[in-house]
């Protein structure tokens, strides 16, 4: 039985006018715990005394416990108020917020200090409801440890410390600040901003966090990073993960805007299983591998079993395996790591995967003339996949010097792509991103012309589901497939080995749907 856990999820409203800030507000109480109400971002504000007359509207009707913020600009702020006005700002709004019990108050420390100098304020505040916040949008400060002793050394009940992660790997302090926390009985919120940061603030709460962040939508996003209130809770069941929970993850870079995490999350719910799947953004895949996954190594205390790999690291996690399965070793890359107690094992299930759809379609493989475009990881798989089906394989590539180490271990010729005829190839296999959702969409490898007389057209792109590059191959009489049943296939095939249970494909090809519909992700295949 899970142990329940207090997740307080709360809402940023960083709005120019009352009108919106209220409207985010009312709009907030269906998805969140909390919210904060950032004054700075009201525009037209020049004083102390402006800011105390808005406040008395924002705190008539108060539905949520309530977080007030005056950011400075070095902390973030969107105003230009300078540091007397905001203690001017403070000074005067203290006693009255003090006065409800379902308001808190975040300020920087600097002016937490003089407030606390100060006999008659410091009389009124519950210090408790006080926190006190640090931020750096640009880097992680070095001395990680000293920042948080600084503020802790304050009266503030809690204390924030948000910084910028450009690596999974950066947020290692902010995890072993919040387990320094808890073990001393402190109250403390700890954020990594950025792509690299999203797992503090899926995993923050379940750590000992006082609360983790969310916005309304991805437009009113305040941070990097930050996921909507609706992705923490029904995509990634905030309230459900404890530190029993066990962890799995999609290793790259990029990763952010993943289907994975869609599907994955939705089949350990229809299996009751207490597990999550979140993105995990580095650049470094030793340092990785080293310090936050090998059992023997790693530096941090989680329930990590397993990680899906994609690119650019499904050769280089390799070297830091225990065990390798022959097929992986044959192809030259691992996409599935099972994580146990005495080491790690590599799997690649991208070549079944990636056949299983070729095969329905077509039935025997062998003999068949098939044209694959792309020279990475994807490209790799198909030709290794296809080889051992006794397909004949071509390579197209825009640089033919790029897939030189597939030419070599394969055995296949590498041509260019532009001026390439594709209609004496029964079968053209598009494994680059070329027409995936974003700058690339409208592109296409080949119009209908090229395609004509060519039997099916496989594209690995997932999204948007019906690509450019099908569109055109439909008009040309060929038979078309698409990407998400190979991903699909081979993310049943690792979430069967992480859990030993069947996999909900129909639960899962839905979720994936849903989250492409909604615009969800926009990569191809995830590993």
């Amino acid at each position: 039985m899970k142990a329940p856990i207090n997740v307080r999820l709360c809402v940023v409203a960083c709005e120019r006018n009352v009108s919106d800030l209220l409207r985010t507000r009312a709009g907030a109480a269906a998805q969140a715990d909390m919210i904060e109400l950032r004054l700075d971002c009201l525009s037209g504000l020049s004083s102390a005394s402006s800011l105390d007359e808005i406040l008395d509207r924002l705190l008539q009707t108060e539905s949520l416990p309530v977080i007030v913020t005056l950011r400075s600009p070095e902390q973030g702020g969107q105003n230009l108020m300078d540091r007397n006005e905001r203690l001017a700002f403070w000074r005067s709004v203290l006693g009255r917020l003090m006065s409800s019990k379902n308001v808190l108050v975040d300020v920087e420390a600097d002016i937490i200090t003089e407030l606390a100098d100060q006999e008659d304020v410091a009389a009124v505040i519950d210090w408790m409801r006080v926190i006190c916040s640090f931020h750096d949008f640009d880097s992680q400060p070095p001395e990680l440890n000293a920042v948080h002793d600084q503020l802790a050394a304050g009266p503030a009940g809690i204390v924030k410390i948000a910084v910028q992660a450009d690596d999974l790997i950066d947020c290692l302090p902010l995890f072993q600040l919040l387990e320094r926390a808890r073990g001393e009985g402190r109250e403390m919120i700890a954020i990594a901003m950025g792509q690299a940061g999203i797992a503090t603030r899926i995993l923050g709460p379940s750590r000992g966090a006082f609360l983790t962040y969310g916005s309304v939508d991805d437009e009113t996003a305040t941070a990097p990073g930050q996921l909507t209130a609706r992705e923490l809770r029904d995509t990634y069941h905030i309230d459900d993960i404890n530190r029993d929970t066990e962890i799995f993850g999609l290793m790259g870079r990029p990763v952010s805007h993943s289907v994975s995490p869609h599907f994955q999350n939705a089949a350990f719910q229809a299996t009751g299983l207490n597990a999550v799947y979140i993105p995990f953004d580095t650049g470094d895949a030793a340092a990785f591998m080293r310090r936050m996954v090998h059992p023997q190594s790693r530096e941090i205390d989680w329930k990590l079993r397993g990680l899906s790999v994609t690119a650019p690291h499904k050769s280089a996690v390799m070297p830091h395996l225990n065990w390798i399965d022959p097929v992986a070793k044959e192809i030259g890359a691992v996409n599935t790591i099972v994580i146990e107690a005495d080491g790690l094992r590599g799997y690649n299930f991208d070549a079944a995967a990636f056949i299983a759809p070729l095969r329905t379609a077509l039935g025997p493989l062998s003999n068949l003339s098939c044209a694959i475009v792309g020279a990475g990881g994807a490209a790799r798989t198909a030709v290794w996949s296809l080889l051992q089906e006794g397909a004949d394989v071509s390579l197209l590539a825009r640089d033919p010097t790029s897939a030189a180490p597939m030419v070599k271990a394969f055995g296949v010729e590498c041509n260019q792509l532009k001026g390439a005829s594709l209609r004496d190839f029964d079968v053209v296999i598009n494994a680059t991103p070329v027409g995936t959702s974003g700058e690339h969409q409208n592109e296409t490898i080949a119009d209908a012309g090229q395609l004509a007389g060519v039997r099916l057209v496989y594209d690995l792109v997932y999204n948007p589901q019906q690509t450019r590059l099908l569109g055109e191959a439909a008009s040309a009489g060929c038979i078309t497939l698409g990407g998400l049943e190979m991903l699909l296939a081979q993310a049943a095939k690792q979430f069967e080995l992480w859990t030993g249970k069947d996999a909900p494909l129909n639960v899962m090809r839905e979720a994936a749907i849903q989250a492409l519909d909604q615009g969800g992700v926009s990569r191809r295949i995830d590993g």
